[in-house]
């Protein structure tokens, strides 16, 4: 007998004997006076073990088949293999139409022998920080290096952005390392498709904060560091930055990571994803899949995204100032650009080839054609037709090494400078803007 059934026997005896009536014995055993006398009429027929339940050692009419338990285990151990219980479940259900409980799964996996994705570890306390009351207030971003694509493609890092006031998963991007130009592209992501948040939560990389001990003259007469270049898109957009201490700080995005590094990879490994493009395809609908599963509603209805400017693509770009040599030529990183004209105020290296330009307004003059500095020939030619400007001519010095750029700048790109009067280039969102300083001289 189990332990609620042990007590009856006595009870149900003494009813038989007279010495208690049933109305009190259907009270100590919280029954109807109805279900004791049953009861009652049990033992007189069988004696006390009629008192033990009636369906026990026998198999249960709502038990799983032996073949919708072969079909579930072949799956565990072939496609799915490496699923963790509620995954399988869900997709056992969705794919499959096998309703079954998770703990059916968890069942059918131990009696194969086959162990847990995850071990379940003891809570602990923590003094967990309140969500942000809208969305938008609050958006945290981080990168996290993984074998994303397991054996069957390189290792990649994945940057993502999660919504503080509703865990939703904003914009998710695949990079081969966590670099500048992945989170200027997470970012255009994010305000393109959703807006600008009020604040961006992540930790003290360089890429996103100055962490290091370098003060320039400029810097030490204004007082403060210069910011990286994300730090300047994000001030000229007005959106604040808050870099957490500890990885428990920010343990919503800590938390994302963990749990897409089990149901991401999964999927991955589903359909066979070798190729760090095809990755990038498959997120969108991961993506919509994810958030309908793990979102949840903010606490006040209305969001307080805001729309991005037009000017969003020259926002996204990279910025770096260069002094203009009395030869009138520019150094980028290991190369020099030169231009005969003194009349230009910027300049932007050609886009990629991958990046389609954005076609030139109408109302902008056209371009002249750019004068090339001779570099082999004599210096009588050179002397003839001296540059314009009040530089005086100096032949170009041989290239020197080329020399890291700040802020994880892009090196060796090479300059083009537009020839029009101070009317900056049409660029590309995560091109390179880079500002001509003229010495002694200004415009």
């Amino acid at each position: 007998m189990s332990r609620k059934e042990l007590p009856r026997g006595g009870l149900v005896t003494a009813a038989l004997a007279g010495r208690i009536s049933n109305r009190e014995g259907a009270a100590a055993l919280h029954l109807t006076t109805r279900q004791f006398q049953r009861l009652k009429q049990r033992v007189r027929h069988g004696g006390a073990e009629a008192l033990r339940h009636r369906g026990r050692g026998r198999p249960s009419h709502r038990r799983l088949t032996a073949a919708v338990c072969a079909r579930v285990q072949a799956l565990l151990q072939d496609r799915y293999a490496g699923f963790n219980d509620t995954h399988l479940t869900e997709k056992l259900r969705e794919l499959h139409g096998l309703t079954i409980s998770r703990e059916s799964v968890r069942r059918l996996r131990r009696a194969l022998g086959v162990g847990a994705v995850h071990r379940r570890r003891p809570a602990q306390h923590r003094a967990r920080r309140p969500r942000e009351a809208a969305a938008g207030q609050l958006l945290q971003v981080d990168g996290s290096p993984y074998d994303w694509l397991e054996d069957r493609g390189p290792r990649l890092t994945l940057l993502g952005a999660i919504d503080d006031a509703t865990s939703q998963v904003v914009a998710l991007h695949f990079r081969p390392t966590e670099d500048l130009h992945g989170y200027a592209t997470l970012l255009r992501q994010v305000f393109t498709t959703t807006g600008l948040p009020v604040a961006l939560y992540g930790d003290g990389i360089n890429i996103l904060v100055r962490n290091d001990r370098h003060w320039s003259l400029a810097e030490q007469l204004a007082g403060a560091q210069a910011p990286t270049h994300v730090g300047r898109m994000l001030q000229e957009l007005g959106i604040g930055y808050v870099q957490a201490r500890s990885p428990q700080a920010k343990g919503r995005v800590e938390r994302l990571w963990a749990t897409l590094q089990d149901r991401l990879v999964s999927e991955l490994r589903l359909r066979r994803t070798a190729t760090r493009a095809a990755a990038n395809a498959f997120l969108p609908m991961f993506l919509a899949d994810f958030n309908r599963r793990f979102s949840r509603a903010a606490q006040q209805a209305q969001p307080v995204w805001r729309r991005p400017p037009r000017d969003l693509d020259l926002v996204l770009s990279c910025r770096y100032s260069r002094v203009v040599a009395r030869d009138n030529t520019v150094r980028v990183g290991a190369s020099r650009s030169a231009n005969s004209s003194m009349a230009a105020s910027s300049s932007s290296p050609t886009a990629p080839a991958s990046r389609a330009r954005r076609p030139r307004p109408a109302n902008l003059p056209s371009r002249p054609a750019a004068l090339r500095t001779p570099t082999t020939a004599p210096r009588a030619a050179a002397r003839a037709h001296p540059p314009r400007g009040p530089c005086t001519a100096r032949w170009p010095r041989s290239p020197r090494p080329s020399r890291r750029l700040p802020h994880g700048g892009i090196r060796g790109a090479s300059a083009t400078i537009p020839n029009s009067r101070f009317e900056p280039d049409i660029l590309d969102a995560g091109d390179d803007i880079f500002t001509l300083q003229y010495p002694r001289h200004s415009y």
